[in-house]
């Protein structure tokens, strides 16, 4: 599979993934743990079909410490006991808020009570950006098909 479209040829989009780095990069320096950051951001690429960002993810994830168990295992948490409960309601924000056209409520009274139950309001806040970062991400890269599969852990960071 071919990419349709170079997003960094087009000086618009350029700028704006520069910009949209630089949002990534404050998420990245968030008290959200960084292996938790990576799987909401591959659940959300599993659920959208972005292979670039199921790719990134997964290896970023790896070089974060998390197992091979648990990667494989992300896509069905709720049958999967090697998650926390903590990880158990970051994983059901990501769901519902990436599925938001799916359901009539978006994100459930029940699934926000044990976001809160279980993370502080920063913890909290870098989550919902988490969310929203990688769906927008997602989103772009499933449009211009960048496929998956030869993306090197780092990549972005050594770009700061």
């Amino acid at each position: 599979m071919e990419p349709r479209f170079n997003l960094f040829d087009s000086p618009t989009a350029a700028k704006f993934s520069k910009r949209f780095a630089n949002a990534s990069q404050v998420l990245e320096n968030s008290s959200l743990p960084k292996n938790l950051a990576e799987l909401v951001m591959l659940r959300a690429s599993q659920i959208n079909g972005c292979g670039f960002c199921v790719d990134m993810h997964t290896k970023e994830a790896t070089a974060a410490g998390e197992t091979a168990v648990r990667l494989h295992l992300v896509a069905t948490w709720r049958e999967s006991t090697v998650f926390t409960e903590a990880e158990r309601a970051a994983l059901a924000l990501t769901e519902e808020g990436t599925r938001l056209a799916d359901a009539n409520h978006g994100v459930s009274d029940d699934t926000w009570a044990q976001v809160r139950k279980h993370y502080d309001d920063d913890q909290i806040g870098a989550l919902v950006c988490v969310v929203a970062m990688i769906n927008a991400a997602t989103r772009m890269n499933v449009i211009v098909r960048n496929p998956g599969g030869s993306y090197e852990p780092g990549t972005f960071a050594a770009a700061d």
